[in-house]
């Protein structure tokens, strides 16, 4: 039976999962002082690239012998840079229970060619880290952005491990707590919890990398954009703001903007709240209809920015045209944009939720969900 349709409308639609919504307090004038046409190795470009860098330590409180660079084509060039320079000195384990770790897991086996076990898990379902086997070298994302599917914690990653880990938490990093020992060596981009733009990259390494860095040549060759060392030390103006490549200052500005909202609103404390509120409010949704669920299957790896839901309802004939549909009606009404499934995820929604969401714009939003539902089950009935 169609309801009617919401008198409320969120105040911003925008519930993408890349490039998400902008922090509550842009505005293009905010941009006014970006270092535009000059070059980002005077005074003042690495000025900014060192105050990002600092910045980003203190909201995250990323321990200070870390080093932390910014490095080209967002998440994925940081992953990538950390695994064509650090794999191969030892045996990986690459785990993957998403379409993003299922990448890095192609790149380790079928182009770096290594020795690496594979463990996986279907979506919605996590590998169980205490079958993993962490004197190897271990790659996985934390938040999988594309099945909604995070790790709970770092409880079962231990300390005297032997092996590396590399972890892609780009959908994780200023939502979720990251167990900075657990880590050597962490990746993300500004474009998710932050609502940056997209192209820039961060890639964090604890000693235990850097030392693996400086003692580890690997066998293949490294393209230019991936060289982290010289003459076996490593190149410690990346770690200062001297990016390899020239960085967007625009884009820089943009993202020390994000986290100066940050640290005035409380830093990662209030970011984590901000992206659980949003998140429990399409849980308590889900959880008073029969219709629609959480695709995580277990609430304790359930992710507070990339939540991914699917249809229930036995009435649907098509799931992938019927979730198609409803997001393309919530898209018309301009109270839902881009929230589709990932294109290689089960179908469904995604929506995200992270710190630069406001609560009141999920709520007001829910509401709408409900109509289109109603409104595609009259539409598929009556078709039939």
């Amino acid at each position: 039976m169609a309801i009617d349709q919401p008198a409320t409308r969120p105040a911003n639609p925008r519930f993408s999962s890349g490039p998400c919504a902008k922090p509550p307090v842009f505005s293009l004038d905010k941009l006014a002082g970006a270092a535009l046409g000059r070059s980002h190795r005077a005074k003042v470009g690495k000025d900014k690239l060192k105050a990002a860098i600092e910045t980003t330590r203190e909201v995250l409180g990323v321990p200070a012998e870390y080093r932390i660079g910014i490095v080209p084509a967002s998440d994925t060039g940081a992953v990538e840079m950390a695994m064509w320079s650090l794999l191969g000195a030892r045996p990986a384990t690459m785990i993957a229970w998403e379409s993003f770790g299922a990448g890095w897991v192609t790149d380790a086996v079928k182009q770096l060619k290594i020795e690496a076990e594979v463990k996986t898990a279907e979506y919605g379902q996590i590998v169980d880290f205490a079958e993993v086997d962490f004197n190897s070298d271990v790659v996985f994302t934390w938040n999988g952005t594309t099945s909604g599917v995070r790790v709970p914690n770092g409880d079962l990653i231990p300390a005297d491990r032997e092996g590396l880990t590399i972890c892609d938490a780009t959908s994780a990093a200023f939502a979720q707590d990251l167990p900075w020992d657990k880590l050597d060596v962490t990746t993300f981009s500004w474009q998710k919890v932050m609502g940056g733009e997209a192209a820039h990259g961060m890639l964090i390494l604890s000693p235990r990398a850097v030392a693996r860095l400086e003692s580890y040549t690997p066998a293949w060759p490294l393209p230019k954009i991936f060289r982290l060392t010289k003459g076996g030390k490593l190149i410690e103006g990346i770690f200062e703001g001297a990016t390899i490549n020239t960085p967007s200052m625009l884009a820089v500005e943009d993202y020390l903007l994000a986290l100066d909202w940050a640290q005035a609103i409380g830093g990662l404390p209030a970011l984590m709240k901000r992206a659980d509120a949003n998140a429990q409010a399409i849980f308590d949704f889900c959880a008073e209809r029969d219709w629609i669920d959480n695709l995580a299957e277990d609430p304790a790896t359930r992710s507070n920015t990339s939540v991914c839901l699917k249809f229930t309802d036995d009435r649907i004939a098509d799931g992938a045209a019927f979730a198609k549909a409803v997001a393309k009606r919530l898209e018309a009404e301009g109270v839902a944009l881009d929230i589709g499934a990932y294109r290689d995820a089960p179908a469904g929604l995604r929506i995200w939720c992270g710190a630069t969401v406001e609560t009141a714009d999920i709520e007001a939003m829910l509401p709408w969900l409900d109509w289109a539902f109603h409104a595609e089950i009259d539409a598929q009935a009556q078709a039939a």
